[in-house]
Parts: structure tokens; C-alpha cells; sequence
């Protein structure tokens, strides 16, 4: 379990009294979490930042999914959104309060990249990206448009069921995670997202290439990931982000 005792059920409620930002859906989320010396993960994170550590090690994830009617509060739902996304992240803690901080996005959305590093300020790349669904297998890919070493690829079928993950196991440590950090004009802001808890699956028949944990500064992914799970998505609410002191 984690060596930090923070209160990780405030996170998965909804805040009260606060205004959406926006909705988004998303969809067959693969979590890929490999293992990285805590020294290696320290140097690439702001230092307001701790590290939220599972039984002493960090834990690095890549996340391709598809977002789904993507749109801001105000924004018509007929308008909304389609691309695809990935992100490069780790978990964190700021004050007691457990998120995640992302070393890099890819999305398929030049607007997406746009308005996301604007609004947010956080690392989106512009990229091409593809995603196949065969005979129960999903195909996914990502290459960036800058870098072409930052790319990502996968092969999988989503196995078992796991249902919505327990408080204290592994798979509530990585998944359910409702607060995002980043650092932007040197003070660290604050964003919220709320949805029912993943419905969680195991993962088989998986191969991965991967570049783009390499890209963001670490070394090369490991040969085989530490942690896959697959989840066929959930409706969001997204709140923020807030500047915090």
C-alpha cells in the first residue's frame, strides 16, 4: 500500500457549490503503469509536488483512450469534441490532497491541443493518432507530430471484470484519481474531475511499443509494464482550474 496516509475519498466526491468548466466523455481507457527509480520520477516534477508513491516505488502510467463529446459548460452538446489521447503521468500529493501531474498529452485535436494548454497550461502535443476496434481487440496508436520517437502503440483485448475498485488496493491507487496538478506562471493550480468509479477489467492477448515515457524525459520504458488494466469509460464533469497558493 502507499506509505502516505492521505484522505483519498474527498477526491471522488463531488465539490460542492463550485461551477462546472465542462463535460467530457471517455472511453476504452488502457492504463499501462511501469515502475521508475523514485530519484528519476523526483527530478521531473515540481518540487510544491511529493511524490505519492505505491510500497516505496513511483509509478510512471501511459493512458490512450478516446474522448467523446468533448465541450465546455456553456458550450452546445451538439458541438462537442470528438479525438483521441494519451498521457504520460505520475501521482502526486500537494497538502494532503492526492492527484496526478502529467509530463505530456498527445490529443489527435490541433483546437484540443490549443485550448487545453491555453485554459490549462498543460503539455499538449498535436499528433497523429488511430484506434481500431477487431474482432474484440483494440488497436491503438499515437506518434507525435514533433517528434517522431514520441510515439505509442498497443494491442489488446479487455479480459475480466474487476468492478469499481476498493479503497486501498492497487487498482483504486492508480484509477481513481479526481485531482490533477500542474505548474503554470510559478504557482501550482488545481483541477477537479468528478465520475462514477472506473468500471475496472483486466487486460489480455497485450503487446505495447512505447516512446513517449522516454520523450518525457525519463529513460526508456521498461520491457514490460508493472500494472495494465482497461476500462470501458466513464461521463466526467470537469471543474477548474484554480490557482493555489
Amino acid at each position: 500500500m502507499s506509505c502516505a496516509k492521505l484522505d483519498r475519498i474527498t477526491p471522488t466526491r463531488r465539490p460542492e457549490g463550485v461551477r462546472i468548466s465542462g463535460y467530457q466523455r471517455w472511453r476504452h481507457l488502457l492504463f499501462v503503469h511501469y515502475r521508475y527509480p523514485v530519484e528519476e520520477v523526483r527530478k521531473l516534477v515540481p518540487s510544491e509536488l511529493e511524490l505519492d508513491l505505491w510500497d516505496g516505488e513511483a509509478l510512471v502510467g501511459v493512458v490512450p483512450f478516446e474522448m467523446k463529446d468533448i465541450r465546455l459548460a456553456w458550450f452546445p452538446a451538439a458541438f462537442g469534441l470528438d479525438f483521441l489521447e494519451t498521457n504520460v503521468r505520475t501521482y502526486v500529493h500537494y497538502k494532503g490532497e492526492p492527484g496526478v501531474y502529467f509530463f505530456s498529452l498527445e490529443a489527435s485535436s490541433w483546437l484540443a491541443v490549443k485550448g487545453a494548454r491555453v485554459g490549462w497550461g498543460l503539455p499538449y502535443h498535436h499528433a497523429t493518432m488511430s484506434v481500431d476496434h477487431r474482432c474484440g481487440a483494440i488497436h491503438y496508436e499515437t506518434r507525435r507530430h514533433s517528434d517522431e520517437t514520441a510515439m505509442h502503440r498497443a494491442r489488446y483485448r479487455p479480459g475480466d471484470e474487476l468492478g469499481p475498485s476498493a479503497p486501498g488496493t492497487l487498482e483504486f491507487f492508480l484509477l481513481e484519481r479526481y485531482y490533477l496538478f500542474a505548474k503554470r506562471r510559478g504557482r501550482i493550480e488545481k483541477g477537479h474531475v468528478h465520475h462514477v468509479p472506473y468500471p475496472a477489467q483486466r487486460v489480455s492477448e497485450f503487446e505495447v511499443s512505447d516512446g513517449l515515457v522516454a520523450a518525457a524525459g525519463l529513460g526508456p520504458a521498461p520491457p514490460s509494464p508493472a500494472f495494465i488494466h482497461y476500462s470501458s469509460g466513464v461521463d466526467v464533469e470537469v471543474f477548474g482550474p484554480w490557482p493555489l497558493e
